[in-house]
């Protein structure tokens, strides 16, 4: 039961924030909330951190729902030989991952989310995922 229970209440987090964690374990779906599309740090604190923790570091409040430990965001660019691998993070942002620690490909899939925002401007996605793969850089380990 677990298992078919976690990417649902990962998908509640991320879409409504630290709020939808209630210690009863009860889910409320709600709508992603827009946030402001020029604030990378935003975006982040309120679409990533509940997972992967407000300094990258994957100590967010659902972190230990998941079967495996989430990657320090922080190291990426140390564990890509000093180069922080922006292509890399805007594709998984915008089309997903293939990163098993929630059982599956669970982590909210960002580019259709972001365009529910606003479905008549991919524009807006890319800035989007512009700015929040700019945010991640930021919190690299120098």
């Amino acid at each position: 039961m677990r298992q078919k229970f976690l990417p649902a209440l990962l998908v509640a987090l991320a879409l409504g924030g630290f709020q939808a964690l209630a210690e009863d374990k009860k889910i409320e779906r709600k709508e992603i909330k827009p946030t402001a599309v020029g604030s990378g740090a935003e975006m982040y604190t309120n679409y990533c951190a509940v997972c992967h923790g407000l300094n990258g570091k994957g100590a967010g409040p659902a972190a230990a729902a998941l079967k495996a430990a989430l990657p320090d965001l922080s190291l990426m660019a140390q564990k890509n030989g000093g180069k922080f691998p922006a292509d890399h993070v805007a594709s998984s942002l915008k089309f997903g991952t293939d990163i098993s620690a929630h059982g599956s490909a669970a982590m909210p899939i960002w580019g259709p989310l972001f365009k529910s925002l606003n479905k008549t401007s991919e524009a807006e996605v890319q800035l989007r995922i512009a700015n929040l793969t700019k945010y991640l850089e930021s919190l690299q380990v120098k």
